[in-house]
């Protein structure tokens, strides 16, 4: 019974110091952008991208690591190469650098990740897993309301650097807690190999695909090299699966894709992420930049909206899924979501407080429906032995979809405005009434895809069957 609860609280504080870290960054891009020397629109997206990208090419191989060498060793780790990680972005002298130690930041965040969800899956019975990863969700939710409020006082007071300081003494005595508390509750597998090919296959593949996204839609590159690096990219990530259907000892194991629930989960969790990747970095700068120009702390206050909904609806969400089941509530999640994403798409280029919060209320609530009974339902699927490498599954579809997002956006933005005005936004250089105008056509755009995409995610949630509310694990091959 305590252990459980230490195990949630340990966890919590993992998720919400990475929740806040995002955050914080994010309402603090337009001052990095301004204040820090030799940061272009594209290292400033790379402070973002490299991030989410690393994380999502490392997780795979994370859980499997952690099935094989002990969840809670390597989670402990993740903790102090993250805090070690912010210590050094507080330190950046150039953009360069920033988008280096983020990358050191996102190794933590990876062990972190892949780990949680499992940690606290391991510790709970069936029944009250969906409470538990409710609550955690909650933290993220937490983190991301504070981050979003903390980020902009201090941005606006001593400085961004100390938006990556406030997380070195919380991950110091988080490592330290998680290394006395902690235990292993599953056995590490025995001789375990790693699978190098399918490692770097996956993360050349992405790597290629989002770097050919974001230098072609910026001009950074060429058309040919950027059209070049996204077909590669698609050309390797379409090779993965094939690789490892071949592989011994694969980094991703697709046959927990043989089970329905786990399988609609998981591909339902990549179209939420990919519908709601972008949406904070888009507001960001719609309230931040031109014609608005508001302060990060005023921004960040507009946004608490969708955190404090998300915040209130995750845990019930979580709670009632383990006495009812979760099916119910993913579908009405994607449809409240989407609704919300549908109004976002007439918002004007001075809308209030008040005009701005019914739409996000929407969005966040949605999100909460979804998020916890979707990981309950994917994580239950799964036999003890693998839950490693699940929750590093959809913890990669969760980065990777967000990751893509972003690109996405940058595509629809670069459709849609020239160079020198993109830059201006991310820079916060743009200063014309015009700029404001393209960039509100932009977002009507991206949010309309946005509500798509979560709408699409509605078919693998109907058609992943159902799993019964606080069940053990069923075998792997079953689903219904």
């Amino acid at each position: 019974m305590k252990y459980k609860w230490l195990v949630l609280s340990n966890t919590t504080v993992a998720t919400l110091m990475a929740a806040i870290d995002t955050n914080i960054v994010l309402i603090s891009l337009p001052t990095i952008g301004r204040e820090l020397p030799d940061t272009s629109a594209t290292l400033l997206l790379w402070i973002l991208i490299g991030y989410s990208l690393f994380t999502a090419v490392v997780l795979l191989n994370f859980g499997r690591l952690s099935d094989m060498y002990g969840r809670v060793r390597l989670y402990v780790l993740g903790f102090a190469v993250f805090t070690l990680g912010s210590l050094l972005c507080g330190f950046s002298q150039t953009g360069l650098e920033l988008v280096g130690f983020r990358l050191v930041q996102a190794v933590g965040a990876g062990f972190l990740f892949s780990n949680s969800a499992a940690i606290i899956t391991d510790a709970f019975p069936p029944n009250e897993r969906g409470r538990a990863l409710g609550i955690n969700q909650v933290s993220i939710v937490a983190g991301a309301v504070v981050g979003l409020v903390l980020g902009g006082i201090i941005t606006s007071t001593i400085g961004w650097r100390w938006i990556f300081f406030v997380n070195v003494p919380i991950g110091l005595v988080a490592t330290i807690r998680a290394r006395t508390d902690l235990k292993e509750l599953a056995p590490p597998e025995v001789r375990p190999q790693l699978d190098w090919a399918g490692n770097l296959v996956f993360a050349g593949g992405l790597t290629a695909l989002l770097l050919g996204i974001t230098l072609g839609a910026l001009g950074e590159a060429p058309v040919d090299w950027a059209l070049g690096g996204v077909l590669l990219g698609l050309g390797l990530l379409v090779i993965f699966p094939f690789l490892e259907l071949r592989s011994a000892h694969p980094m991703l194991d697709l046959t927990l894709f043989r089970n329905r629930v786990f399988a609609g989960s998981t591909v339902a969790i990549l179209l939420n992420a990919l519908a709601r990747g972008a949406f904070t970095f888009i507001l960001v700068f719609y309230l931040q930049g031109p014609p608005r120009f508001l302060s990060p702390f005023t921004a960040g206050l507009f946004l608490i909206p969708t955190s404090a909904s998300l915040a209130v609806l995750g845990p019930v969400s979580g709670w009632l899924s383990d006495r009812f089941g979760s099916r119910g509530f993913l579908v009405l999640g994607l449809l409240v979501s989407s609704s919300g994403f549908l109004w976002l798409t007439t918002i004007t280029d001075h809308a209030t407080f008040l005009q701005l919060t019914p739409p996000l209320v929407l969005v966040g609530a949605g999100m909460g429906m979804f998020a916890a009974p979707n990981r309950a339902a994917m994580m239950t699927a799964v036999p003890p032995t693998r839950r490693g490498v699940a929750s590093g599954v959809g913890t990669t579809f969760v980065n990777t979809g967000a990751t893509v997002s972003l690109g996405l956006t940058l595509l629809i933005m670069a459709s849609t405005l020239p160079r020198s005005l993109i830059d201006g936004i991310f820079l916060g250089t743009a200063t014309s009434g015009a700029a404001g105008r393209g960039f509100l056509d932009s977002i009507h755009l991206i949010f309309l895809v946005s509500a798509a995409l979560c709408l699409a995610a509605l078919v693998p949630s109907i058609l992943r069957g159902t799993a019964p509310p606080s069940s053990t694990s069923p075998s792997l091959p079953v689903g219904r």
